[in-house]
């Protein structure tokens, strides 16, 4: 008998998708609701979707596109970067999601044996990224837990990030080199995060920024929740030879399985543009024609469908605060930004991943389990995948599940 050929090392030590656990979890169980998946409960704008129903038929619809997008989508996206974002020195690639994007800027930016830098808790796929492309050396700097929720004392809310100053001094020696060790090539934030909902104000972004180009390090920002924003604040992008910005259509326009992101890179950035080409073209070759269409007519339709959506989830949110509310006072961070919060567990619950496997089969609700982000012992909620009223059934469920686990164990 004949054994098969090995498998690649570098993907058999990435880590198992986190989500494609979850689904295997919530397929073993009866009635579960999700509070796991960062989805929104929307569909893309009845207007745009109306305007690509019939182009099914049209025979350019089935053809490869342009690598880097559609031009009308481009230019599009330009308008929109230089109104809203003030990026006026980006070029711009269309990807297959903003997942496949941090992938091409992994695969263009960074070569084997490259250090990298990121921040627990951590998006889970940028991690596996940097995992599968065969980078060894990912630094994970400190966070300040304590950090991650608003100051509700104060007539004017302020928020502290999760960066705070030894945060930053962290940064700045990392990326010094002290002790001979390797300058990082790449470091990378998503603002606001995922998974904990928490914001990145402008002084803080831009002091990582120019500690960046101090020390000749990419600086990629993931933005997909630009539009998801509370409370008053507003997002902000920054621009420089050194920093790439990345977008994403699936939870703004509700666009979760048409896979459209975008790329936003310096357009100074000499070959930049020809080396993402190159990987672009063995990934997707290009986005999906039909999504695009469907990503441009759903840019004219404008951010203030997104934001009247958006803020219907502030009472989501509030929903899910009280749900946590037997975890104890300052158990429940962030949620200032994106579609998360994310929450500690009693100590004696650092297996969170049991936690998460007790409370689906228990009382019918799913969480994502902190470990899989860098954070052993905490789990996110997301409250952007529920309207109101399931919000409530999955919150009573979440919250009777936390007052047994609190009161009397995984019995």
């Amino acid at each position: 008998m004949t054994s098969c050929p090995e498998l690649a090392k570098r993907c058999i030590e990435t880590d198992t998708p986190v989500m494609v656990e979850i689904q295997r979890l919530v397929r073993s169980a009866k009635d579960v609701m999700s509070l796991a998946q960062g989805v929104v409960y929307w569909q893309p704008p009845e207007e745009a979707l109306n305007k690509v129903k019939d182009m099914v038929w049209d025979p350019m619809i089935s053809k490869y596109g342009p690598d880097e997008g559609l031009p009308e989508l481009r230019e599009a996206l330009l308008d929109k970067l230089h109104r809203e974002n003030k990026l006026r020195k980006s070029s711009v690639m269309v990807t297959a999601g903003a997942n496949q994007a941090f992938v091409n800027l992994v695969l263009t930016l960074c070569d084997h044996g490259d250090s990298v830098v990121m921040f627990a808790p951590y998006y889970f796929n940028a991690y596996m990224s940097f995992q599968m492309t065969g980078i060894t050396d990912i630094l994970v700097g400190p966070t300040d837990l304590d950090t991650l929720h608003p100051d509700l004392g104060k007539q004017t809310l302020y928020f502290v990030c999760v960066l705070v100053s030894n945060i930053l001094e962290w940064l700045e020696k990392t990326l010094s080199g002290e002790g001979n060790k390797p300058v990082p090539k790449l470091v990378t934030v998503v603002n606001p995060g995922n998974p904990s909902g928490a914001y990145i104000p402008p002084p803080i972004l831009q002091r990582m920024s120019d500690l960046c180009k101090e020390a000749g390090s990419w600086f990629v920002v993931d933005n997909t929740y630009e539009y998801f924003m509370y409370d008053g604040l507003k997002h902000t992008c920054i621009e420089g030879s050194h920093i790439v910005n990345v977008f994403s259509f699936s939870k703004a326009y509700g666009m979760m399985g048409w896979r459209v992101g975008y790329i936003a890179y310096p357009t100074e950035a000499d070959g930049f543009a020809e080396q993402l080409l190159k990987v672009q073209d063995n990934i997707p070759i290009c986005a999906s024609i039909i999504s695009q269409k469907l990503a441009l007519y759903s840019l004219q339709v404008g951010p203030g469908w997104i934001q009247e959506r958006v803020q219907h989830l502030v009472k989501n949110r509030e929903i899910l605060i009280n749900a946590l509310s037997p975890l104890g006072e300052g158990a429940v961070k962030g949620g200032e930004g994106a579609i998360y919060l994310w929450a500690k567990l009693p100590d004696k619950y650092s297996d969170d991943f049991e936690v998460v496997r007790w409370l689906v089969h228990k009382h019918g609700v799913v969480v994502i389990p902190g470990c899989a982000s860098g954070g052993p012992g905490y789990v996110r909620i997301s409250f952007g995948g529920l309207k109101e009223g399931d919000c409530e059934v999955a919150a009573d469920r979440l919250k009777r599940g936390l007052e047994q686990l609190v009161t009397e164990g995984m019995v």
